[in-house]
């Protein structure tokens, strides 16, 4: 059953694994304020399930980094709890970095090694077992398509190959969580396809939890099981991307309006075909159709004596979800 908790829906969703070994991860009333009184993160709350990958979606500046920063021990919080599989990120940082890892934006792995000596020496790191190291690094190479080029100087690498590297750095200690944090950005557009590829198929082959900052939509849509939506610090929605969609139903209408927009939303508001969730941004009239039709809609508008241009039907989208919530456009804020 879906609850509410300040505002924001959470369906709730728990399998048999969490229910036993309770949440990978674990975050209560997590605030982050910078000196100067800057509030990044302002008390926020979700849980994220074993095995689930669950993505935090927002502009930049909306207080995704700082939330993984907090989470991986590298940003003290101000205040609240975050636990990893159970250990207390402030009071136990060593045993819940143990038990995660983590790819930041910025790269990490040293150009002027092979990719293989970058993964020998984050095992060796990370206190894994030669033997281990070896049949770990080749298991990778085969499952992130780095086989061919490990031997190669990391500097001859492509953005997204070395971006894979990143990965598999992270993969070697073989850690329950792993944090992802934008991690197409700054990639081409085939690369990032290509790497969207690879991180959808880490579910199957490592079994682990992933949590990932984004502001791509299809990124948060393809790989997500929920999302939690991030606007100026506070998560403002929580729910699988299925369901955040939903809520605008299957179809949205988009028109210009000739005339003035409050009579437009007045019209369609009393004929029940304009809800609370119609949007307005500049000239554009946006009216998500749940139980009526385009048709009925522009009719309505001639029967008001307003005429319209540009008419377009469409389906939803998180960036509508995320215009909804905050009144921005996230594609824009982002």
């Amino acid at each position: 059953m879906a609850t509410q908790r300040n505002g924001v829906r959470n369906t709730g969703v728990i399998g048999a694994a969490e229910l036993l070994a309770g949440p990978a991860v674990e975050v209560n009333q997590l605030t982050k304020t910078y000196p100067g009184g800057v509030e990044a993160v302002k008390g926020i709350d979700f849980r994220v399930a074993s095995g689930e990958v669950f993505g935090l979606l927002g502009p930049n500046g909306a207080g995704k980094s700082t939330t993984i920063g907090m989470l991986t021990t590298t940003i003290q919080p101000t205040s609240g709890t975050a636990r990893l599989a159970g250990f207390d990120v402030v009071r136990e940082p060593l045993q819940a970095r143990s038990v995660s890892s983590v790819v930041f934006q910025e790269p990490v792995v040293d150009r002027g090694l092979t990719g293989r000596a970058n993964l020998e020496l984050h095992a060796h790191l990370w206190g894994v077992h030669t033997d281990v190291a070896v049949v770990r690094i080749a298991e990778l190479g085969e499952t992130l398509g780095l086989g061919e080029i490990l031997d190669r100087v990391v500097e001859s690498y492509s953005g997204g190959q070395r971006r894979r590297l990143e990965i598999a750095r992270a993969l070697v200690s073989q850690p329950q969580v792993l944090f992802l944090d934008e991690p197409s950005v700054g990639l081409d557009p085939r690369i990032r396809i290509e790497l969207l590829d690879v991180i959808a198929g880490l579910r199957e082959s490592e079994e682990m939890t992933i949590v990932l900052t984004t502001h791509y939509l299809d990124e948060a849509e393809r790989l997500c099981d929920r999302v939690a939506i991030i606007h100026s610090g506070e998560i403002v929605a929580l729910d699988t991307p299925k369901a955040l969609l939903s809520g605008l139903g299957n179809e949205l209408l988009e028109l210009r309006v000739h005339g003035e927009m409050p009579v437009a939303l007045a019209a369609l508001g009393a004929r029940g075909i304009a809800a609370d969730d119609a949007l307005v941004v500049g000239s554009t009239l946006t009216v998500p159709l749940h139980d009526e039709t385009a048709g009925d809609a522009i009719a309505v508008l001639s029967q008001a004596g307003l005429s319209t241009s540009a008419i377009s039907t469409r389906q939803p989208t998180l960036d509508d979800v995320y215009l909804r919530l905050t009144g921005e456009d996230l594609a824009a804020a982002a």
